[in-house]
């Protein structure tokens, strides 16, 4: 008889409910970002080799121009 009791009280029991929610949120979350991050990264590598080849061929001009006449 003690063993039906305990049954039904595990069968009711809702405290680990929450638990499992999130940690089935937290794995769809960490699982989003996986993709994004395999969707994105080869794109941002591009970029920044764009954006390295652009700083590296630019020239820096720190003399400045005469100004011109006011009239």
């Amino acid at each position: 008889m003690k063993l039906f009791k305990l049954a039904k009280t595990f069968r009711t029991e809702e405290d680990g409910a929450v638990t499992v929610d999130w940690v089935v949120l937290t794995a769809a979350i960490v699982g989003l970002g996986i993709a994004v991050y395999g969707v994105v990264s080869g794109g941002i590598a591009n970029l920044s080799g764009d954006i390295d080849t652009q700083l590296e061929t630019d020239q820096i001009n720190t003399s400045f121009p005469a100004a011109a006449p006011v009239d």
